[in-house]
Order: C-alpha cells, then sequence, then structure tokens
C-alpha cells in the first residue's frame, strides 16, 4: 500500500499566497507526523488528497492510480477528521454515526456492525444517546475519529486530532491512533510536537506550504547535534539572553536560572554546556 503525492502547488489570493510549494512525499503504512505551524499548508494538503480542493498543479497517486481519476473508489478507502468540530449539535451520537455511515453508503449491516465496534473503541458506549451539543471537546473529538474510521479506511487523515483537548484526552487520542495505525497510511497533522513524538514513524517539518525535511525522528535529532545548549544565569541576565538567542526552556535553581538555548552557537562568556536535542529543539530551530 502506497500514497504517493507527486509535486503538489496551491495558491490562494490570486496567486499571492503559495499554501503548498512543490510538496511531494511517499507514505507507506504507519503514522506520519505532519509538523508545522498554523498556516504552514497541512490542511490544505489534507483538503487536496480529499479531493475537496484541486491543486493548481501535481497529483496524487494510490497504489499507482491517481486518486482523482479513481473517484468514489479511492474516498471508499478514505477517512477524514477535519479540523473544525462542524458536528449537529441536535444529533445524539449514534444518529450522527449512522447519518455518517449513510453518507459514506455503508450496507445497513455493516454500519450496524461498525457503528457498535467503534462506540465501543473510542469508549463513548455510554454516551451514545447523549446529545453531542452536551459533549465535552475530548468526546466530540473521539467522536469525529469514529466517524472517520467508519468504511475501516486505508488511508486515514487527522487534521488537529488532540486540540483543545487536557492532557489526560491528549494521551487517551494519541494511543487510540497508535493503535489502529498498523494497517493503515494515517496522516496526523498538527502543531504540537508531543502529538507525535512517541508514535510517528516518519515526521515532516513543513513551513509555508514547503517540506524542510523528513525522517524518523532519530536521523532528525542528529542533524540537532551541538545545536542545543543549557547555560546558568541570574535573573537580571535572563532578557539579555532571551533577546540574543532561541530559548525553548527555562529552570530556576539554588544558583540562578538554567536556560536551554537553540542556536548553532552561543558566547563562550555564558559557559555554555552541549545537551541532547530533542524534537522541540528541532521544532523551534526550523520554525522560529
Amino acid at each position: 500500500m502506497k500514497l504517493v503525492i507527486h509535486d503538489i502547488c496551491k495558491t490562494y489570493s490570486k496567486g499571492k499566497k503559495k499554501a503548498l510549494d512543490h510538496f511531494s512525499i511517499e507514505l507507506t503504512p504507519g503514522v506520519y507526523g505532519f509538523l508545522g505551524p498554523n498556516g504552514a499548508g497541512k490542511s490544505t494538503l489534507m483538503n487536496i488528497i480529499t479531493d475537496n480542493l484541486s491543486p493548481d498543479s501535481g497529483w496524487i497517486e494510490f497504489n499507482g492510480q491517481d486518486t482523482v481519476k479513481m473517484g468514489k473508489e479511492f474516498r471508499k478507502i478514505l477517512g477524514y477528521m477535519p479540523q473544525q468540530q462542524g458536528l449537529y449539535e441536535d444529533f445524539t451520537a449514534l444518529r450522527f454515526l449512522w447519518y455518517m455511515a449513510t453518507l459514506k453508503g455503508l450496507r445497513k449491516d455493516v454500519a450496524k456492525e461498525r457503528i457498535s465496534f467503534l462506540m465501543k473503541l473510542v469508549n463513548l458506549e455510554d454516551s451514545m444517546h447523549k446529545k453531542l451539543g452536551a459533549f465535552s471537546g475530548g468526546m466530540k473529538q473521539r467522536i469525529l475519529i469514529a466517524q472517520a474510521l467508519l468504511n475501516d479506511p486505508q488511508v486515514l487523515l487527522l487534521d488537529e486530532p488532540t486540540a483543545g483537548l487536557d492532557p489526560k484526552e491528549r494521551i487517551r487520542i494519541r494511543n487510540f491512533i497508535s493503535e489502529i495505525s498498523l494497517d493503515k497510511i494515517v496522516i496526523l497533522a498538527t502543531h504540537v510536537v508531543s502529538d507525535i513524538e512517541y508514535i510517528a514513524k516518519e515526521i515532516l517539518l513543513v513551513k509555508s506550504g514547503k517540506l524542510l525535511m523528513n525522517g524518523d525522528q532519530l536521523t532528525l535529532l542528529e542533524q540537532m547535534q551541538n545545536k542545543v545548549f543549557e547555560v546558568k544565569v541570574q535573573e537580571e541576565q535572563m532578557d539579555t539572553i532571551q533577546n540574543k538567542y532561541k530559548v525553548s526552556n527555562m529552570m530556576a535553581d539554588r544558583d540562578g536560572i538554567v536556560m536551554r538555548i537553540v542556536g548553532d552557537t552561543v558566547e563562550p562568556q555564558w559557559s555554555p554546556i552541549p545537551v541532547k536535542p530533542n524534537l522541540e529543539d528541532l521544532y523551534l530551530y526550523w520554525m522560529e
């Protein structure tokens, strides 16, 4: 199973804003973390994959076939969770899933089995007759994931699936995505590093519509060796450091403030100590 994105370009505002700039990548089963700030082009790419938007140029293939020419056949194996929670507040969870199953063209017996299975899977079995308007943010995210999985898709697109969730719900969703990704191509778009830090087999750094780099976390972090430092300063020196360097973290201890700096060099006067980089350091180095 392979999804290949070929040289996709997309512009808005009469060609003035490049949402995607010659974007190309080849995907196989597993979780791919599309990591980038808001406006990087992540949602635009998902809308092009789902054929909600047409690219200015480029094309997408699934197992060697053009997805636009595949039409309904591609949509049958596609699942999509949009970033915006466009839910029918007066629908119960059960009614909503039946409605979505009908739109997806599922047979009644298949839909019944899938809805029952997914309600258990997303831990909403006890809330199936509750109106969506009364759902918490985490519950709404889970019902959106459930609708994306109704047709047991081979390609699953998740746009900011943990947006607005508390830490407990975020971990639950993250673990759930990891569980279902074994036989699917999962594209998870986010600007939250922790969403993909432990579950993505490959990370794609996206900025201003361009793919800056991609690879597994270990490979990407190797490029950050000797680019992350810690310095210890006094409180009155903090502003000087923050104005001069990219600071990813700071912590007070008995002797002063330990500041974590991301950059190519730090002046010797601050006695910098090289430390092991993490994914947040990588994000800050390339995105800020």
